[in-house]
């Protein structure tokens, strides 16, 4: 059986700490404690505890590698020049997913989004399916973010608007009824 990887990619538009990201850094952990709480959630990628003073650049991620930022960003990587956020999670299928990105706190944010991020040239999500025995790392997610920058949406890294199987094969989604939305909205 396979689970679903599912990164997500975005630059603030000034780094942590400034008033105009602040709204987004305060929303984030209830963010976090939602996805945990979601149906179909799994597992996300966690710096070790007691590492709240290093940035993400050296903090140990254990199992996610060691954490790393796709070619799309070129921003600082200390905490004072930090304006990149991103997610690595795993979940047992798409529906999850596209239930907890599209509905709840975390569709509230994507609302919001333009607030506290630049306006992306490059996918702000991708997703992709893993062995049940296989955990992604930071360096899978910037890969599949590009590949899907690169060619487009394939079994390699694909979207809601576009997704594939486990198996590589195109797929539908079943709409959840409480996610008010079209897929990439």
């Amino acid at each position: 059986m396979s689970r679903v990887a599912f990164t997500t990619f975005a630059i603030l538009k000034k780094p942590y700490g400034f008033p105009e990201t602040q709204g987004y850094d305060d929303l984030t952990p209830a963010a976090f404690e939602t996805a945990e709480g979601s149906p179909g959630f799994i597992a996300r990628a966690k710096e070790d505890p007691g590492q709240s003073h290093l940035t993400n650049f050296v903090r140990d991620w254990g199992e996610w590698g060691r954490f790393d930022v796709p070619r799309f960003y070129t921003g600082g990587r200390t905490d004072e020049t930090d304006s990149r956020a991103g997610t690595l999670s795993l979940w047992t299928d798409l529906e999850s997913v596209f239930t907890y990105v599209y509905s709840g706190l975390h569709r509230t944010i994507l609302r919001r989004r333009h607030e506290w991020f630049l306006k992306p040239e490059w996918p702000g999500y991708a997703m992709w399916w893993v062995p049940d025995d296989t955990t992604p790392t930071w360096s899978d997610a910037c890969h599949r973010l590009e590949h899907l920058h690169d060619h487009g949406p394939s079994p390699v890294s694909f979207t809601f608007r576009q997704p594939f199987d486990s198996g590589g094969v195109p797929t539908r989604l079943s709409r959840p009824k409480d996610a008010d939305v079209t897929p990439d909205e």
